[in-house]
């Protein structure tokens, strides 16, 4: 998710771009867009327009500062503060549509448009924050807010949040400091770009794929075999060869990867899937071990350069948890919670599995998913399968938005006037239940080549006020991964794939329900360990039938879920929860391990054995040489949440907290949803902590999540 440019730390940076009068007149992210609520006009932009924008709209915020420095009077929370975080519109339009573009598109030229001007954006933002002038004016303003009484609550956390973010930005270095800090953050900033688009390029491998004849998809379901098969003729097609009926193509991107683990009956594919899966990024033209080396590195440096002793002492700063000792210990307890029933769990599988493969059968990796689905489906009579002709796409959208009609009372229309960046896109009007015009929402939901893995929640203009008081329309995207439809065969989602609908739908409802004054503190824009917990509650829904029974029909029938498949889920729901944490625990342990060196990583250092010493206290399995997660693990190396994986499991706890609140009163319970809607409505307007409380009446515990994982009764 974006953050607002000046304050945030994944900066970008940029090369010389001639530009004359005439071309700018015509770039509407300079100028502004004459299309329907501002929104971009994607179909008349050229590759050359984002760049174009990003170069003058470093030149326009430099002046917009050079303003604020100019300034003869007295520095004050309007001329100074207020004026700062009013700068940089046409670089942060520019940016958003260059960044979010490339992601959800993969185009080349857009791909190296990003590569060729991080460095510029990187030095631009590290000019910003280390210059002394500007730095002067804030710290006056904030070293006399007790001083000026007009000053709203809102307006002191921007004083507060904006000092702040210069500290930890490098404004209080003094002499060759600053230079090493200038020259550390450009580095910085090229390394991220550079893994992220190796794990991008690695993902599109010839050799990442298998090839497969229908003789080898024994126990796949016939709608995963016609995606397979659906998948084989676009890739030949793409390479200019002849179809051929007897090709099916798994990849390793999840929608293809994900069932194949689950279904297929051949374990020496499963095996050869997951090692190709495992081995992304570690070697060939787009490894990435050294760079997520150099990547650590730097982060030390930068610690080190700010009088901390490790990079998560640093990053944490800005969190709710807010050392790398709370965080430790939070994972630690969940470690002690779940590690016997995780075995537990994998012990029954493995037994299970035994009955049949004969008594030396030992599990692996690559077996899991397939064991353990053959368990559930004997253990509760249900298969993930027998939920897809419940959740056909277009119904499944209106449920999941229809969940924000049931709580918050918003409409949601679907409009044609709008332009878009991909046929694929679904665009709709956002309406607030007094018929306000709340925001614009794109949706982007299937697969297609080149575009990034996994799905994501972004935006094109935050919310915030203008000069005059009046609400900027926020502009929010979200992007899946669905596989797409074959032929006329409507699209069926799996209930997994419903879960990360409701989970983006959850930021994107972050992003729309923003009622901030100020771009720097609305929707999205919070820490990292409190932001996941309003993508995380949606999904609680998922095994709600009150919920369920409004939209999830057959899709040749029309019934409901049956009440004993319905059963059978929601027992199942909890099923693999503690194999499900302790991974996730795995993912946070591996993060805080590369974030708390304080001696740099050598070059000769092994990624494979750090990985595994990093994982001990949480392993499941035994480490499968040639694969690890850390090559191509773009959160903490190139997705912003270095020192913060923590914060999805941080934010469970924060969810089922708040759910257990909806169970007490009422799934729809208007009074709950209204003080939810206020956390929603806040942004970092205030801290999170304190919102929590005013929503619940008091901090969360772990019991809850305890309660729905079935370890605690």
């Amino acid at each position: 998710m974006k953050k607002n440019f000046l304050h945030s730390l994944a900066a970008i940076s940029i090369v010389t771009f001639a530009c004359g009068v005439d071309c700018e007149a015509s770039n509407p992210l300079i100028t502004g867009s004459n299309a329907p609520y501002g929104t971009l006009p994607f179909s008349t932009l050229q590759g050359a327009d984002y760049e174009e924008g990003i170069l003058e709209g470093i030149k326009l915020q430099n002046q917009e500062i050079d303003a604020i420095c100019n300034q003869r009077s007295v520095p004050t929370f309007e001329n100074t503060i207020v004026a700062l975080d009013r700068t940089g519109d046409v670089l942060t339009r520019s940016l958003s549509a260059l960044s979010n573009i490339e992601h959800a598109t993969g185009d080349t030229v857009l791909m190296n448009t990003m590569a060729r001007l991080t460095p510029v954006l990187s030095e631009h933002q590290t000019n910003i924050m280390l210059n002394e002038r500007l730095w002067d004016r804030i710290k006056q303003v904030y070293e006399r807010r007790g001083e000026d009484t007009s000053l709203t609550p809102e307006d002191l956390r921007l004083i507060e949040k904006t000092y702040r973010s210069f500290v930890h930005s490098g404004a209080n270095l003094q002499g060759e400091d600053r230079e090493k800090f200038r020259k550390l953050s450009a580095e910085l900033s090229n390394l991220n770009i550079a893994f992220s688009q190796n794990v991008t390029n690695a993902m599109k491998e010839q050799d990442r794929r298998m090839w497969l004849k229908e003789s080898d998809l024994t126990g796949i379901p016939e709608s995963i075999k016609s995606a397979y098969r659906a998948a084989a003729a676009e890739a030949l097609a793409e390479e200019g060869k002849a179809d051929d009926p007897s090709l099916y193509l798994v990849t390793i991107f999840r929608p293809s990867y994900g069932p194949f683990m689950t279904y297929s009956d051949r374990r020496d594919l499963r095996e050869k899937l997951y090692k190709l899966y495992g081995g992304t990024n570690t070697s060939g033209e787009f490894n990435n071990e050294q760079i997520l080396k150099d990547i650590a590195n730097v982060r030390l440096e930068i610690a080190r350069l700010m009088g901390k002793k490790n990079y998560a002492e640093y990053a944490l700063e800005e969190t709710m948890a807010g050392t790398p000792e709370t965080v430790m210990s939070f994972l630690e307890d969940l470690r002690a919670a779940y590690t016997e029933p995780m075995r537990k769990e994998i012990q029954e599988i493995e037994e299970y599995a035994r009955a049949q493969e004969g008594p030396d059968f030992t599990i692996q990796p690559w077996d899991y998913s397939y064991w353990s689905d053959k368990l559930k489906n004997e253990r509760y009579s249900f298969n993930d399968e027998d939920l897809k002709p419940y959740f056909e796409l277009n119904r499944t959208i209106d449920g999941v938005f229809g969940l924000a009609t049931k709580l918050y009372g918003y409409k949601f229309k679907e409009v044609s006037n709008i332009d878009k960046y991909h046929q694929d896109v679904r665009v709709y009007e956002v309406y607030k239940k007094d018929g306000e015009l709340l925001g614009i929402l794109y949706a982007d939901f299937f697969y297609r080549p080149g575009k990034a893995p996994g799905a994501w929640m972004t935006e094109y203009r935050a919310e915030r006020k203008d000069d005059e008081g009046n609400k900027v329309l926020p502009l929010i995207s979200i992007v899946c991964n669905f596989s797409k439809p074959v032929g006329k065969d409507p699209v069926l989602l799996t209930a997994d794939e419903v879960e990360t609908f409701l989970h983006e739908f959850g930021h994107a409802l972050h992003g729309l329900s923003s009622e901030a004054k100020y771009e720097s503190l609305s929707g999205t824009n919070v820490d990292h360990d409190f932001v996941e917990l309003f993508s995380q509650f949606n999904e609680n829904f998922l095994t709600e039938k009150e919920y369920l029974d409004g939209f999830a029909r057959h899709y040749k029938t029309g019934k409901k879920i049956p009440a004993e498949l319905l059963n059978n889920f929601i027992k199942s729901s909890q099923y693999g929860a503690a194999y499900s944490t302790m991974r996730q625990l795995g993912f946070g342990y591996l993060d805080m391990a590369y974030h708390t060196i304080t001696e740099p990583l050598r070059a000769s250092a092994d990624v494979e054995n750090f990985e595994i010493t990093a994982i001990e206290p949480v392993k499941i399995f035994e480490a499968v040489p040639g694969t690890n997660t850390s090559s191509s693990f773009g959160h903490i190396f190139s997705g912003g949440y270095a020192a913060g994986y923590y914060g999805y499991k941080w934010s469970e706890e924060l969810d089922a907290d708040a759910f257990k609140a909806f169970k007490e009163n009422g799934i729809f319970d208007k009074a709950t949803a209204a003080r939810f809607l206020k956390m929603l409505q806040s942004g970092d307007t205030k801290d999170p902590m304190e919102l929590y409380v005013e929503f619940r009446g008091k901090k969360p515990t772990v019991d809850a999540l305890l309660e729905r994982d079935g370890i605690k009764k």
